[in-house]
């Protein structure tokens, strides 16, 4: 048939033309831009898909930052300690040398004396100066705050790490399900039950020392003696009507007593051999978890609680006592997930020579001049134990310091980066353009259209084939 007023054939090769420039303009876009997916329409759960992805990605590369920001922190915090750690040992060599009092004169004590002063002052400006993008490390900021702990209860309570929930507090049970002991040694005469005189070894942790009686010392007068030198022993002795008790000066299985007759009869009972004695750990639930206990010592270690903390005296019994942990402590987001299992916590205490030591030994502020310990006490064993405290202090923050570095933080890192490479393949695999297959499609769409443009032109020219029927 031969009509004019409709171009079917036309109208056919205008829609194919229209499809396959829609198809090239796809694939221009698609080489332009290097994305398959450039819009909502070109796949619609595939944009969803990456868009998921994209929001992952940004997150890890966000957890990647902190955990690196983490670690930049710790590190100054751990150059800090470094140099407290190279100073205490000063103070140590100072205190070990004054104590040879008979090599020594009054002056070099004194010049000694002066440059623990001013190790000191030197600890205590480290503790106060330390400092990450004005945030101090070292000064207890960083430390975790409690509230409602009984000091007749717990003598010490040192956080070290807890996972707080916002804007709340994280209780914590402690409960003593058996008391330490101190070692004991019993002597049941009203005197020394040998006629002739005896002579006593005394050995304790500290150390050892032989005491010499007369055959009619009375227990009060043995006790007295005992005590006298319980600071180079670690034994001390109480009497009563009863007899004579020798106890540890520490609770505990690494606390012993040893009391033996060098001359003479003195008979002690009551130790795990016929003179000497051990003493007992406590057992503590700390919120139901069994703790590491040492004496009075009670530790725990996991993800959500850190802590250690030293009994009282009193409250060496069965009983139960309760606190709260209010806030404090290092936050560090370094998780693509921002909720608090996603956090790592770690309390860095206050280092300063207030703080570094402990209650029953003394602080290390103890030895600067005219305090307790400082070298004109003579206190020079007891100076060396503060000392000595101070350090594990330090070390062992330091190394708690370094573990978190290593196996938290840098172990995080590693992870984080190999998420990150894989959900980023996974990203570029929905959206990315496959290039060598965009190439050919922009062949194909190329010959396509000019194909179809040379079938619209032929098209058009069709109908002026009727004018020759009007001749």
């Amino acid at each position: 048939m031969s009509r004019i007023n409709t171009n079917v054939s036309s109208l056919v090769a205008t829609r194919v033309l229209n499809s396959q420039q829609a198809a090239l303009n796809q694939t221009l876009g698609r080489l332009s831009t290097g994305l398959r997916i450039n819009t909502g329409k070109d796949d619609p759960a595939g944009l969803i898909a990456s868009e998921t992805l994209r929001s992952e990605i940004r997150a890890t590369k966000a957890a990647i930052t902190n955990a690196e920001r983490a670690n930049t922190v710790v590190s100054v915090a751990e150059g800090g300690l470094q140099e407290i750690s190279n100073l205490l040992l000063s103070v140590e060599d100072l205190v070990d040398k004054s104590s040879n009092e008979a090599g020594l004169s009054q002056d070099e004590v004194a010049a000694n004396q002066l440059e623990i002063d001013s190790i000191l002052d030197t600890i205590n400006r480290i503790a106060n100066s330390t400092a990450f993008n004005g945030k101090k490390l070292l000064d207890g900021s960083l430390a975790y705050a409690t509230s409602s702990v009984n000091a007749s209860n717990l003598a010490a309570v040192k956080i070290t790490g807890a996972r707080i929930p916002d804007n709340g507090k994280k209780a914590v049970v402690v409960q003593v399900t058996q008391s330490a002991q101190a070692a004991r040694l019993t002597f049941s005469g009203a005197g020394t039950t040998a006629a002739n005189a005896v002579t006593l070894q005394v050995i304790g942790n500290y150390g050892s020392d032989i005491f010499s009686f007369a055959g009619s010392a009375k227990v009060s007068a043995i006790a007295f003696s005992i005590n006298q030198n319980s600071q180079l022993t670690g034994v001390s002795a109480v009497a009563s009507a009863a007899g004579l008790n020798f106890y540890s000066t520490q609770f505990g299985t690494d606390a012993f007593a040893s009391v033996e007759a060098l001359s003479g009869t003195f008979t002690v009972t009551g130790g795990s051999s016929t003179i000497r004695d051990e003493g007992r750990n406590a057992a503590v639930l700390i919120n139901g978890t069994s703790a590491n206990t040492s004496g009075l010592n009670a530790s725990i270690r996991t993800s959500a609680l850190s802590l250690s903390l030293t009994l009282t005296n009193t409250f060496n019994t069965l009983g139960t006592t309760t606190f709260g942990i209010t806030g404090g402590g290092a936050d560090f987001a370094i998780s693509p997930s921002v909720e608090l299992a996603g956090r790592e916590s770690i309390g860095i205490n206050a280092v300063q020579t207030g703080s570094l030591g402990n209650k029953s030994l003394g602080f290390l502020s103890s030895l600067a001049s005219g305090q307790a310990n400082a070298l004109s006490s003579k206190n020079f064993a007891q100076a060396q134990r503060i000392v000595r405290e101070s350090v594990d202090t330090v070390s062992s923050l330091r190394g708690r310091l370094g573990a978190f570095q290593r196996n938290t933080i840098e172990s995080t890192i590693a992870s984080l980066q190999v998420a990150l490479e894989n959900t980023t393949a996974a990203e570029s695999a929905i959206r990315d353009a496959d290039f060598a297959e965009e190439t050919s499609r922009l062949t194909r769409a190329q010959i396509l259209v000019n194909s179809a443009t040379q079938v619209l032109g032929i098209a058009n020219a069709a109908p002026q084939s009727i004018l020759q029927l009007l001749q």
